[in-house]
């Protein structure tokens, strides 16, 4: 690849995007629609370009995580709001301030998987979060300290959601569409892990269940973190009783508390 990039028979579009600063100054060339067309901002962000910058927000972190080598993940979702333990004292609510623990179990679990991962030299095993705060930052704290990367996947909102220092940088990725950032959690998905959060984790959690309900999606380790947040938020028992999905839908997924509650289900996991 390099031999050939080496030896361009055509220049490359950075060189001709750099040629811009010797264009001569004319009220032709000053005008926007002299610009290359993919060096445009306001051209790129027009709705009838909606569909280009779908497929390059799927492009981009697909072509720098296979660089990477990375092969799986391990996806870890889970709320923004969860404080750490040693701010748990000023969560808005009591319930908040009790999750806190969940804060160290998602900390423990990312550690004890990426050491796993780094046996693999990063290429396996990899956690992948929000890139967050709350749970997304306890699961690339974890990695971190485990001397492993990880990867975080933010996407642009008016609060809560910048990404945490403990991502790896070049695996920090941006995004607008929720959708392609939902593929991206889910395209190398090894094991899914969801810790107590609000209407973005549910959201998650329901698409990716629903993908495997209707094997859209293969059938691997999907774990609830936390018990009694998950049993009283949706009454499982009732879904299957309505029969608005089958009983067997209810062996899709297994409710834990700890991190090595997860790791024993990771590790005896057989696929169908």
């Amino acid at each position: 690849m390099k031999d050939r990039e080496t030896h361009r028979i055509f220049p490359d579009a950075k060189q001709d995007i750099d040629l811009w600063d010797g264009v001569p100054d004319t009220a032709q060339t000053r005008h926007p629609a002299y610009r290359l067309a993919f060096s445009d901002p306001d051209f790129m962000v027009r709705d009838e370009l909606r569909p280009v910058r779908l497929q390059l927000e799927l492009l981009k972190p697909e072509l720098l995580i296979a660089e990477r080598g990375i092969r799986s993940t391990i996806v870890m979702f889970g709320g923004a709001r969860i404080p750490r333990p040693e701010d748990a004292a000023k969560a808005r609510t009591p319930a908040l301030a009790d999750l806190s623990r969940f804060y160290e179990e998602a900390r423990k679990f990312a550690y004890e998987m990426t050491l796993r991962s780094v046996q693999a030299y990063g290429r396996e095993d990899v956690i992948i979060t929000g890139g967050g705060p709350g749970v997304m930052e306890a699961g690339n704290l974890g990695a971190e300290q485990a001397g492993g990367v990880s990867i975080g996947l933010n996407i642009v909102l008016p609060h809560e959601q910048a990404p945490n220092p403990h991502v790896t940088p070049d695996l920090c990725f941006n995004f607008h569409y929720f959708a392609i950032r939902k593929m991206h959690f889910l395209m190398r998905a090894k094991a899914i892990t969801v810790f107590p959060g609000g209407f973005g984790t549910l959201d998650e959690t329901f698409e990716a269940l629903t993908l495997i309900q209707t094997k859209r999606m293969a059938k691997l380790p999907f774990i609830l973190f936390g018990r009694d947040f998950w049993s009283k938020v949706v009454n499982w028992d009732m879904l299957a009783e309505a029969g608005t999905i089958s009983r067997e839908d209810l062996n899709l997924f297994h409710m834990v508390d700890t991190a090595e509650e997860a790791i024993a289900i990771i590790d005896g996991f057989e696929a169908d």
